[in-house]
């Protein structure tokens, strides 16, 4: 299991105001903040598992080529507000909501935020 994933920025806050617009459509909440970091955590977690910095070396950050973060979403729907979310605070489409070839309930929306990470939410239950 993973203990938690960092995705680099070059604007703190602006990267802030996208995550805290999308993140709560699946269950994710700022729950810290401190000099070059925002974390955030799924409702009921008592530690944050994923966190936005600006990179500790000080040079500019990129994104990971080949690298995907998936968050475990609660439902279709919040797949597809998360996707909304995204799209209509500056991120870009990577892939629209729908079923996956992966396993017949794969239900999955991608995107690239502001800095060009890729992010996934996912629904693995029937709806």
């Amino acid at each position: 299991m993973l203990l938690y994933v960092t995705v680099g920025t070059n604007d703190l806050e602006r990267a802030g105001r996208f995550y805290d617009a999308v993140l709560p459509l699946i269950g994710y909440r700022r729950q810290k903040q401190a000099d070059g970091e925002i974390g955030y955590a799924a409702d009921g977690d008592v530690r944050c598992r994923f966190w936005v910095v600006e990179p500790f070396n000080r040079k500019p950050a990129t994104f990971g080529n080949g690298a995907t973060v998936a968050f475990d979403a609660p439902s279709r729907a919040a797949v597809d507000a998360f996707h909304a979310a995204a799209i209509a605070n500056g991120g870009t489409d990577e892939g629209a909501p729908g079923i996956r070839p992966f396993h017949p309930h794969f239900y999955a929306a991608f995107v690239r935020d502001l800095d060009g990470n890729k992010l996934s939410a996912v629904c693995e239950r029937p709806e």
